[in-house]
């Protein structure tokens, strides 16, 4: 889950405990909006609810990763190259790569990135400047051109996760349909769901 705390209903925290009640075990804390201060203060809480139950990423910023000794750091196209972070973090830190085409793809996996994020692979609202979606035509070439995990990100729903996960993702972000619903456990409980029947065929 990636928290955003723009459109959350009940709060980050709130978010993330009901990630993790859920099943939920990779959280990207993301904000655009506070104060390092305040993200190394709200980071620090996150880590610790997140301590020995689900991987703990940063999103864009390694110094507030290595200030609250995260789990790793999930990086844009215009951030801190690969190579860069992984210099700061050392080899046992998660680096992630947001992506756009195989091309990207590929240079990603070649700098040494974990995973990467395909993104967006639908049209969203979630993020202005997300960009033209790549489809999942784009997603099964990427699958057949690198060995390392792929997220889907981006316009992803309980409609179309199934086929997210049959073209080669093997993780996805779906920030508008769980955060935007009453109830963030019970969105989260049914993306697992989906997504370990699609696994288990």
């Amino acid at each position: 889950m990636v928290t955003y705390s723009s459109i959350s209903k009940k709060g980050i925290v709130s978010d993330v405990k009901d990630a993790l009640d859920a099943g939920c075990r990779f959280i990207q804390y993301r904000e655009k909006r506070k104060s390092t201060r305040e993200m190394v203060k709200e980071a620090q809480i996150l880590k610790n609810i997140c301590k020995n139950k689900a991987v703990f990423l940063v999103n864009d910023r390694v110094d507030i990763a290595l200030a609250v000794d995260a789990d790793g750091v999930h990086l844009g196209q215009d951030d801190m190259p690969v190579s860069f972070a992984r210099r700061l973090l050392g080899d046992k830190k998660i680096i992630g790569l947001t992506v756009h085409n195989v091309e990207e793809a590929v240079e990603a996996e070649r700098m040494g990135a974990d995973y990467v994020g395909l993104a967006p692979i639908f049209k969203t609202d979630t993020k202005e400047d997300s960009g033209d979606p790549c489809g999942v035509e784009v997603l099964e070439r990427i699958r057949s051109k690198i060995a390392i995990p792929i997220v889907a990100v981006g316009g992803i729903n309980i409609n179309n996760v199934e086929e997210v996960i049959r073209k080669g993702a093997d993780g996805v972000v779906a920030v508008s349909a769980v955060l935007d619903s009453d109830n963030v456990y019970s969105g989260i409980k049914d993306f697992i769901r989906v997504i370990k029947e699609v696994k288990l065929r």
